[in-house]
């Protein structure tokens, strides 16, 4: 007979402990197959296809598409395996309200033949079957639907029928829901945004699956003007006769711009969240826990400029104009390598890396992120603008992986891009040091003994101050800015 296993949003890495669904990729009712992409959801890191490690038919999803959902909470469950001879067929409805583990399910196909998952994401995968097994209960007659328990995190779905029109002692009628109990929210952003607003989760009847209450639950409430939240009737205090106030003690309402809380200003909100709370978070934290230093030069990058004419009319692939100042900053590193480093508070120690992970900031329609050239001090010059190239449209396109995003030691951002001459950037925590690159644009500038136009640059470094001093960090930016103004002075490293 057929067997109905739940699928739940596995560990996608890099300590990620939620994502919000972007897309679904399979409807109630598709066939999937193993290792099938079935959604695609948005992490603090990247966009990701998760596969389902189980064959067979779609009988439920849970969530909507902008939803927040966390590790481990429910994605989808799926019909594995074919009715048994004699039995009647299943209905989609049915298989969605109910699991059924057996130990010889596995993760079969529709077929009846056993397959395996190999272990697409951290932490899940169907080698080892399930162990436990649950019976179908049926909806008892003249009930309503039945009602899923609110514990997201069990191994299967569970089945639980109304028997009485009459709500049971100490749970609420508008909405079923005890009036002591936990109330299934989708994320605790929802529980604070309910908190913010004064609005009382229990008097809300949640829209997502098993009646969790999501965000647009809850931005409905606030919307239709919902109430402060309120005690209920069993455990409301006594009243209590209170003197009536004078006019000079009655509350005087807040103006619209004054000074209060978040949650009483007027204007649109914008979640935090995604790439961009990830980029709120990190970049709060480099500012509370690194004392960072700014120093800028002006360099003439003409001949930086003839430099990259000549290598690309000499034939091959193109040099970028990114690689060959990422070239410079991996030689520079190899002189200064204070700055390739990270601080270890808890042990009070300067570590020194021995490879150099460069990353580069990229603006996409996603916000900020930084892909990172692992292993960039051993790359030449092609090699750079290869795996540039390579990461740029992975990022345009937003396929770039957890693993494209992390592990930096130093980065480089061309802000130059943007039209802007300089900048003094916010350190990529825990990195050590960030190099700014502005605008390459025709200036006066003294040559050779007189005034001529030329292409400047300015060129600035943000270093981490507990790494190294002014002198260290003056003498990188130095020999940066030298390496522009004569490239010939990296054949002295090559």
């Amino acid at each position: 007979m057929a067997q109905v296993l739940e699928f739940k949003l596995p560990d996608l890495g890099e300590g990620l402990t939620e994502a919000e669904i972007v897309r679904w990729l399979v409807r109630v009712g598709d066939v999937v197959a193993v290792d099938q992409p079935v959604v695609e959801v948005e992490t603090a890191k990247a966009m990701v296809e998760v596969p389902c490690p189980y064959g067979g038919v779609v009988t439920a999803r849970y969530g909507e598409e902008g939803t927040e959902l966390p590790v481990g909470s429910p994605l989808l469950t799926v019909a594995v395996g074919a009715p048994a001879a004699g039995t009647p067929d299943f209905d989609a409805a049915d298989l969605g309200a109910s699991a059924l583990d057996s130990p010889d399910s596995g993760a079969r196909s529709t077929g009846g033949e056993d397959e395996g998952s190999g272990n697409v994401l951290v932490g899940y995968g169907t080698q080892a079957p399930p162990a436990r097994r649950r019976r179908v209960r049926p909806p008892a007659s003249g009930t309503g639907p039945g009602h899923r328990s609110s514990g997201a995190s069990s191994g299967t779905a569970r089945v639980v029928a109304s028997s009485s029109p009459a709500p049971a002692a100490g749970v609420r009628a508008d909405t079923g829901r005890r009036a002591d109990g936990p109330v299934p929210v989708i994320s605790p952003l929802v529980r604070r945004l309910a908190r913010e607003n004064g609005v009382d989760l229990r008097a809300l009847a949640g829209s997502g699956p098993d009646g969790l209450i999501t965000r647009a639950d809850v931005e409905h409430a606030v919307r239709a003007g919902a109430s402060a939240p309120t005690v209920p009737a069993a455990q409301a205090a006594p009243a209590v006769a209170r003197p009536e106030r004078s006019p000079a003690e009655a509350p005087v309402p807040a103006a619209p711009y004054a000074s209060g809380t978040a949650a009483s200003r007027a204007g649109t909100r914008v979640p935090l969240k995604g790439v961009r709370g990830a980029v709120a978070d990190k970049l709060s934290r480099s500012r509370r826990e690194i004392p960072e230093a700014t120093c800028w030069v002006d360099a003439d990058a003409t001949e930086l400029m003839h430099a990259r004419a000549a290598m690309n009319e000499a034939g091959g692939p193109k040099i970028s104009l990114l690689a060959l100042l990422a070239r410079i900053c991996t030689a520079a590193l190899a002189r200064f390598p204070e700055l390739n480093s990270t601080v270890d508070m808890e042990a009070r120690e300067i570590v020194r890396l021995d490879e150099v992970h460069l990353g580069f900031a990229a603006q996409t329609e996603r916000g900020l992120v930084v892909p990172v050239v692992k292993g960039a001090h051993t790359r030449d010059a092609e090699s750079l603008s290869a795996e540039f190239a390579r990461l740029t449209e992975a990022a345009r396109t937003g396929t770039l992986t957890p693993a494209d995003l992390t592990g930096g030691t130093f980065t480089l951002n061309n802000y130059g891009v943007f039209g802007v001459d300089g900048s003094t950037p916010i350190i990529n925590h825990p990195e050590a040091a960030m190099l700014g690159v502005g605008r390459i644009v025709p200036k006066p500038w003294v040559h050779e003994g007189e005034l001529a136009v030329r292409k400047v640059v300015q060129l600035s470094l943000t270093f981490d101050h507990r790494v190294c001093d002014g002198g260290t960090a003056g003498g990188f930016l130095r020999y940066v800015a030298d390496c522009v103004e004569q490239p010939a002075v990296l054949l002295r490293t090559l």
